[in-house]
């Protein structure tokens, strides 16, 4: 390499600290002073899965922020009861019966949202599966209906809802992902890859609205660690404690108001997955072990159904 390709090799790097010194001022600055959160009032939110767990949590913090929550589950009665506590608590809420590993009722049903409330400009893709057993003894049925609800019916909400926000440049595709979406769990390979899609999708979705120019649309995606919503029978976690739904529910509502790209739920998370990334991926693994984060095998072919 001769002196010319020295020096542009040092000034390209050069221009590379400069940014990273840029941008980590950045972050210092929105943790030192967040911006100011949007104003959901009246605006139409719908959120998938909604009719227990973080869904449920989802549904009724935007409720109380006075957003018109649309809720949508394959499970009518607690669905219902979801809707019935929010205007209990003085919002709106409609409530929509929605199996979202079939497209043409996710049409049907995000169609008759359309006609008879009009277009969400908040869409959270909340709903998700975990069976938790051995790769090598869980039912082809049950891992493609993990990707169906987990990832592809993520695809399908968008290309339903997405075409009013794209018209108008603004809107808000919210994404619950999970940690075994950052960091691969044993008897959760159908679960952890699926989530580990749903990031992707988001990521992706994310860059192709900045490149159509339609910044007006964000996106965020939530990462949380074992949350007690009866998904996960036995979860294991030495170091932190099992979250529950309603923290990780205001996690997701606070992240989406102030446009956070990603949410770590607990916050730490965040510090941590940043840290990790300058340690060899050996320790990585160990650390995680001694952490005893994960789960007992919880999968019985038998009881699993797939209507």
């Amino acid at each position: 390499m001769g002196l010319t390709g020295i020096l542009s090799h040092i000034a390209r790097l050069s221009v590379l600290l400069v940014l990273a010194i840029y941008f980590y001022i950045l972050e210092i600055i929105k943790v030192l002073s967040p911006p100011k959160k949007k104003d959901v009032r009246n605006e139409i939110v719908l959120i998938t899965g909604a009719g227990h767990g973080i869904g449920r949590e989802i549904a009724l913090e935007f409720g109380r922020r006075g957003a018109r929550v649309v809720i949508w589950d394959i499970n009518k009665v607690t669905n219902d009861a979801t809707a019935e506590e929010i205007k209990r608590n003085g919002g709106t809420a409609y409530s929509y019966v929605c199996d979202l590993t079939k497209t043409d009722e996710i049409r049907s049903v995000a169609d008759k949202v359309r006609r008879e409330i009009g277009d969400p400009y908040i869409l959270v893709n909340n709903a998700g599966i975990l069976t938790g057993g051995e790769l090598l003894k869980v039912k082809e049925a049950h891992i493609r209906r993990t990707f169906e609800i987990n990832t592809l019916s993520h695809f399908w909400t968008c290309q339903e809802f997405m075409p009013a926000m794209m018209e108008d440049n603004r809107g808000h595709i919210v994404t619950m992902a999970s940690m075994s979406a950052k960091s691969g769990t044993a008897f959760l390979v159908d679960y952890s890859s699926s989530k580990y899609a749903a990031f992707g999708f988001t990521e992706a979705l994310n860059e192709e609205l900045r490149t159509l120019g339609k910044d007006g649309i964000h996106t965020t995606t939530v990462c949380p660690m074992f949350v007690d919503t009866g998904l996960v029978k036995q979860p294991k976690d030495k170091v932190g404690n099992i979250l529950k739904p309603k923290e990780v529910g205001l996690a997701t509502v606070e992240g989406t108001l102030t446009n956070e790209e990603i949410v770590y739920v607990p916050r730490r998370m965040k510090f941590q997955m940043a840290i990790s990334a300058f340690f060899p991926h050996d320790m990585v693994k160990y650390t995680k072990k001694l952490s005893g984060a994960g789960i007992e095998p919880q999968y019985d072919p038998s009881t699993y159904k797939t209507d």
